[in-house]
């Protein structure tokens, strides 16, 4: 299953440092060849030479260590691997990594490669929910860091909760699934996320409250699975995730030529809220009260419908098209409807009334309405949705 691939394994200082030595055990049974590197703390709990005996490879520990660094520098030892897991990963480390610190040989690895990261978190329920850390797990998400969510259980401190690293066998599991090709290796997908912005004039604009969540999470679960992905980004609040091509735009028009230049495609995915009119008598220069109580006219045009574009294209039409549905009313009615007059394949609806918190949210609930018919989904985290989803385009696709 791991025949031959390289894993540098850091091994972060927590009790469930213990874990690791399982985990070398069932990463080598694999085929897998593995090599250790120790955190000063980790060396409290599990020795250099438990995890030198079971990995059968030299241990590394210290970034200013003059043999290592002669027979392989840290730049080099970063970059051998085909991929680099962190587990367990301890707030401190996971904090250095959203921060851009290296100060020991661990976080300056982790700087230096230029290979996938998966992390594997560990560590109280307190210092997990703390609000710091959830903050870091997001950037590191952001940046493309593959995580093994830890598990609820009760700990070595006494307490019950979610912070419990991940058994050995599903870190397993997670490292195959990254070394692994992937469904849609090969394929290129067209995803377009956040909102769109309608200029009125240089310094105020029609929008939405769309973060681009959505649309980044299953941007980074497609890439994931292999794809080539194309991100179409309005000026969202989500950073764009790493591994994919990013094309910023601001309007509609633009998002259609983006999208149009991208083609052509073996998927496109429409999470973007485009703005459904523009000014068509947008302003030159900032418009200003002048005391006389008169409001400004503002007269309105419909923006490129880009759904409906690329659905009724007869040459260079995606294979699947994918389409979402904001409604705040009628939910399936206007989803189901929707979808046949853009001439999608699919449409993604959700219920964005103020009382979901869905819009700008971290939770998303669903329904997938194709030509067979309308399957609801329970609520869940927006990268629930975008790895379901996600795995249900590389099927349609295979």
């Amino acid at each position: 299953m791991l025949d031959g691939k390289r894993l540098l394994l850091i091994i972060g200082g927590g009790i469930a440092a213990f874990k690791a030595l399982e985990l070398i055990r069932q990463l080598r049974a694999r085929g897998a060849v593995v090599t250790p590197v120790l955190t000063r703390a980790a060396e409290e709990f599990v020795t250099p030479l438990s995890a030198s005996a079971l990995a059968a490879r030299k241990v590394y520990r210290d970034l200013f260590d003059l043999t290592d660094e002669a027979e392989m520098g840290h730049i080099e030892l970063s970059r051998a691997a085909d991929l680099v897991i962190v587990a367990p990963a301890t707030a401190d480390l996971m904090g250095k990594m959203a921060n851009g610190l290296a100060d020991d040989l661990a976080s300056t690895l982790l700087m230096a490669t230029d290979k996938r990261v998966l992390i594997a978190p560990a560590m109280n329920v307190r210092m997990w929910l703390h609000p710091a850390t959830q903050r870091n797990l997001a950037v590191l998400r952001d940046d493309g860091v593959l995580i093994v969510a830890p598990q609820e259980g009760a700990m070595a401190c006494g307490e019950y909760g979610p912070g419990r690293l991940a058994e050995p066998d599903d870190i397993v599991a997670s490292v195959s699934a990254a070394l692994s090709a992937g469904p849609l290796k090969g394929r290129r997908v067209i995803v377009t996320s956040g909102p769109t912005h309608e200029p009125i004039d240089p310094v105020r604009y029609i929008a939405n409250r769309s973060s681009g969540a959505q649309g980044t999470a299953l941007a980074r679960a497609l890439a994931g699975l292999g794809a080539d992905v194309v991100f179409v980004t309005g000026p969202a609040d989500c950073p764009p995730p790493a591994g994919v091509q990013v094309i910023p735009v601001q309007t509609a028009q633009q998002m259609l030529e983006a999208v149009e230049a991208a083609l052509p495609a073996d998927a496109a995915v429409f999470a973007a809220a485009v703005a459904d009119w523009r000014v068509a008598n947008a302003a030159e220069r900032k418009m200003k009260k002048d005391g006389s109580g008169q409001a400004p006219v503002l007269e309105f045009a419909e923006t490129p419908d880009i759904l409906a574009r690329v659905g009724r294209m007869t040459e260079d039409r995606p294979g699947l098209v994918v389409g979402f549905a904001a409604e705040t009313d009628d939910v399936l009615a206007n989803a189901t409807a929707k979808r046949a007059r853009k001439g999608c394949d699919w449409i993604v609806a959700n219920d964005v009334s103020p009382a979901t918190g869905i819009m700008g949210g971290d939770e998303n609930a669903v329904t997938l309405i194709t030509a067979t018919g309308a399957e609801e989904w329970p609520r869940m985290a927006k990268d629930q949705v975008a790895r379901r989803l996600a795995q249900l385009i590389a099927e349609a696709l295979a």
